[in-house]
């Protein structure tokens, strides 16, 4: 086998939806017979969009004739899909180059890729610094071109996939879909992209940087994937996007969705008129149904919505429709107005407890979960104090949330960083402190119900002396232990083997924890 040495390539022109490569980028190229192919493994950092884009990557890779590696050291090809919404998840990779180094010097057939958030188009010099080991750059509307960008055999090359329209990736996914070319890490549920990039304009985030411009998947080839899914045998959907509330407003305007009037619950309405929303998706989704009238897909998840963007239509559908589950994550990253505004987040607090009071009306029982970024620019105590506030006001479910750090390139980094970093891990540690409390109080409601789990994985047995995780705080059984979620999100173990997993079981909550629930099957 023959191996061409890494080359430097000049930018195309960016254009709308596709930025320039990053100055500088590297390409490093296998050129393979018939007989030695590339072991791959990817390592998969940050959100659920980035976990899908690695199985498209990954089935990429398996469709041109390589194999999965099983860690860093027994793989020719290493692609590592990355997070940059915060320093910490950058810093796991940078942490990696010396290792990922040695490795290379020890086979010097290895190449390894970055993608994911890390990768824009004005940030090459600085790739290329922090990142020494690494041969190739791809952001991330640039993944479908990973395998042709390696050179490997019977890969389509960028320039076929252009011609073709399948440049951007609403386009490729519907091709790789159809080749089957996706490979999910499960057979019980999957994710399912259907809008790519975000058009917000946070001060805080990279995102828009790194995905670019909102573009929505046509609305048949997102139908057509959940078809398959339900033909799979999948239990359980998440529709994906940065911001799936505003699916559709890019689409063409069709004489089927003239009844889209796009009103928003907080304000002007998108520009959706005669186009699909995000509404009518969930109920063509929820309409795939057997002959006697079931959801072929039992549950439909999604995520992430903005608040400013969630309809009423959209509210009405997820009460609507017995497919999609009591649970919405609705990222509200401040209690205060003042830091709301700096944020670029476009609602106020009042607006947003208003949109948790028709969610709650509507949808009996919903559990909602969150988002709070801690000491971000001007957040002085009275502004942290009215966070602690909404939390006790709101009662959520689950709080996610990090101390704020500034990410370059966006528009907080021109705001003064003036909390300082013993101030953010101690208004961070108060925060979820708080939110420890109300998990419990909110998961203690469940002992005694009955509710519905889909099994998902199997546990390892446990010994009562053995100290457990904070996700399995109810889960000290000696026995084989499963666990899965309830409609509203909640994690449950229970005892089970693996026969169980995929199937949905009622189970009696017994015990609590602030993380999780504990019970007994009932069939």
């Amino acid at each position: 086998m023959r191996e061409l040495p890494v080359l430097d390539v000049t930018a195309p022109s960016p254009s709308r939806g596709r930025a320039a490569p990053a100055a500088g980028s590297r390409v490093a190229e296998f050129v393979t017979d018939d007989v030695v192919m590339p072991r791959f493994h990817v390592w998969t950092l940050g959100c659920q969009m980035n976990h899908s884009d690695s199985e498209e990557m990954a089935g990429s890779l398996l469709a041109a004739g390589c194999s999965e590696a099983p860690d860093l050291a027994t793989a020719d090809l290493v692609v590592i899909n990355s997070c940059a919404i915060r320093e910490a998840a950058e810093q796991k990779v940078i942490g990696r180059m010396g290792v990922l180094q040695r490795l290379k010097d020890g086979n010097p057939r290895m190449r390894v890729v970055l993608t994911g958030c890390s990768v824009r188009a004005d940030n090459g010099p600085e790739l290329h610094r922090r990142y020494p080991a690494i041969d190739l750059f791809l952001r991330p509307d640039e993944e479908p071109e990973l395998t042709a960008r390696l050179g490997l055999a019977g890969a389509t090359s960028p320039g076929a996939l252009a011609a073709k329209g399948m440049g951007l990736l609403p386009m490729s996914r519907a091709a790789a879909v159809a080749h089957g070319s996706v490979a999910r890490g499960s057979a019980v549920s999957a994710w399912l992209p259907v809008i790519y990039g975000c058009d917000k304009t946070c001060t805080y985030c990279i995102v828009p940087f790194s995905r670019g411009p909102e573009r929505s998947r046509p609305f048949d080839d997102v139908l057509a994937e959940a078809r398959a899914l339900a033909d799979s045998g999948v239990r359980e959907v998440t529709l994906l996007g940065q911001n799936v509330n505003s699916y559709g407003h890019d689409l063409p305007v069709e004489p089927r969705f003239a009844g889209v009037d796009g009103t928003r619950t907080l304000g002007r309405a998108l520009d959706l008129v005669g186009r699909p929303d995000f509404a009518a998706l969930l109920r063509a989704i929820d309409g795939i149904r057997t002959s006697d009238g079931v959801p072929r897909i039992p549950r439909l998840r999604f995520v992430t919505s903005h608040p400013w963007d969630l309809t009423d239509r959209l509210i009405g559908a997820m009460a609507e429709c017995p497919s999609v589950c009591e649970h919405l994550h609705l990222p509200v990253q401040s209690g205060d107005d003042g830091v709301l505004r700096r944020m670029g987040r476009q609602y106020t607090i009042d607006a947003y407890l208003r949109l948790v009071e028709r969610l709650r009306a509507a949808i009996p029982g919903i559990a909602l979960t969150t988002d709070v970024i801690c000491g971000f620019s001007g957040e002085g105590d009275a502004a942290f104090e009215a966070t602690l506030e909404l939390l006790r006001q709101v009662r959520f479910d689950q709080v996610f949330a990090a101390a704020f750090s500034v990410r370059p390139g966006t528009p907080a980094a021109r705001l003064p960083d003036d909390v300082l970093p013993a101030e953010k891990r101690g208004r961070l540690n108060a925060l979820l402190e708080l939110q420890e409390g109300i998990g419990l109080e909110r998961n203690e409601a469940w002992v005694g119900r009955t509710t519905q789990v889909l099994v998902e994985v199997v546990r390892e047995p446990r010994s009562h002396a053995h100290e457990p995780t904070e996700g399995e705080a109810v889960a000290d059984a000696t026995g084989t232990r499963v666990a899965g979620r309830n409609r509203q999100h909640k994690l449950v173990h229970l005892d089970g083997s693996a026969d169980d997993v995929g199937r949905l079981v009622s189970v009696m909550i017994e015990r609590a924890g602030p993380y999780a629930l504990s019970g007994r099957r009932l069939d």
